[in-house]
């Protein structure tokens, strides 16, 4: 970490670079998605969602804001200390529901009740979303190279399973051997060349950047406490048990205590901290991770049946539910709202059940 850094950087419009041609890539991303869409529904007999539409987990936790953080820091959400119930969302990537033994990225989205202050436009309810992955970047810099990415992944749903477990096989070696030299591949992990590690170890990023308040930033769940930490790393056996995942992490919840730190990164320089590459870390040499609130959880089930249907059924989670100081920022960030909005609007339409954002500041 460098002695002295950077002022950071006061948001503004002008911070983005829209691309003249989004409209088109984004009629590309809902046509990936509707196959995807289409052929997962006809497969489960009911609409799931196009991307993480496999869960491992619900977990029930409440989010306190730390009090005296710097002002910088203390934007948005975290500028008023509190208590507030939080829903997590433990998942992996595709929009297919794979068999645990096929290596790929795990993702967290989670959904902070009772949040007062302005809303995003269309931002229903008063929560906040942040939807993250266990990687520092997203799988794509930027909008065009998510909807080619998009396309390959529509192409693979519904393929043979068995062909896709020894794709993962073949997969994870050559991305091990990638990181053996020091180096890795995004693309090889969302293939299924990731290791199966226990959701509830890894740390997650949001990998493209936000508004925070005035200022500009990444945000990071870290495992802190030794329940979690005891946890990071823990590869999955996944012989013979298709949700090995969801049971691992099921019978962890059930008497394990969760304690995760609310991290921020906040944009001190755009040339070394890109906002349009959503592909490129911000170098934590630069501007370190700051902590800004808690996440705990007590022991649970966290594949109780009624968690399932609440969260996993009927709720959403996208990074334009929240307040307009997180507005998302950057191109790929821009596309999701309308590709991610259009995906809830299809499992709304074939399942016959309204989305909702739940409105309880006391309770999930």
């Amino acid at each position: 970490m460098a002695d002295i850094l950077t002022p950071p950087i006061r948001f503004t419009p002008a911070l983005e670079q829209r691309e003249p041609d989004e409209a088109e890539t984004i009629a590309d991303l809902n046509r990936s998605f509707d196959i995807i869409l289409d052929t997962t529904a006809t497969d489960y007999g009911k609409a799931v969602r196009a991307v993480h539409a496999k869960a491992h987990g619900i977990v029930k936790a409440e989010l306190t804001v730390h009090d005296g953080l710097p002002d910088e820091y203390a934007q948005g959400l975290f500028a008023t200390p509190g208590r507030h119930a939080v829903w997590m969302r433990f998942s992996t990537n595709p929009g297919d529901i794979l068999d645990d033994a096929i290596g790929l990225p795990r993702g967290l989205a989670w959904k902070v009740l009772g949040v007062e202050g302005e809303r995003l436009a269309g931002a229903e309810g008063r929560t906040q979303d942040f939807v993250m992955v266990n990687a520092p970047a997203f799988a794509a810099p930027n909008p065009k190279k998510f909807a080619s990415n998009l396309k390959l992944l529509a192409r693979t749903t519904d393929k043979a399973e068995w062909a896709k477990k020894a794709l993962s096989f073949v997969l994870r070696g050559a991305e091990a051997a990638l990181e053996a030299v020091g180096t890795e591949s995004t693309l090889l992990k969302t293939m299924g060349g990731a290791k199966n590690v226990h959701p509830l170890g890894e740390t997650y990023f949001s990998a493209t950047p936000f508004r925070h308040g005035e200022y500009v930033a990444k945000y990071q769940v870290v495992p802190v406490s030794g329940d979690l930490t005891a946890l990071t790393d823990t590869v999955v056996d996944t012989s013979g048990r298709p949700n090995a995942i969801r049971e691992d992490m099921q019978a962890s919840m059930r008497d394990l205590h969760g304690v995760w730190e609310v991290r921020v990164q906040l944009l001190r320089d755009t040339q070394k901290q890109p906002i349009e590459d959503a592909a490129t870390p911000w170098d934590e040499a630069d501007s370190p991770f700051v902590t800004v609130a808690t996440i705990r959880a007590e022991p649970q089930d966290s594949w109780a049946a009624d968690k399932v249907e609440q969260v996993d059924e009927n709720l959403r989670f996208s990074v334009w539910t929240g307040l307009a100081a997180h507005q998302p920022l950057g191109g790929v960030n821009r596309v999701r709202k309308p590709v991610y909005q259009h995906s809830a609007d299809y499992r709304k339409r074939v399942n016959g059940c309204p989305m909702y954002e739940p409105d309880a500041p006391g309770k999930a």
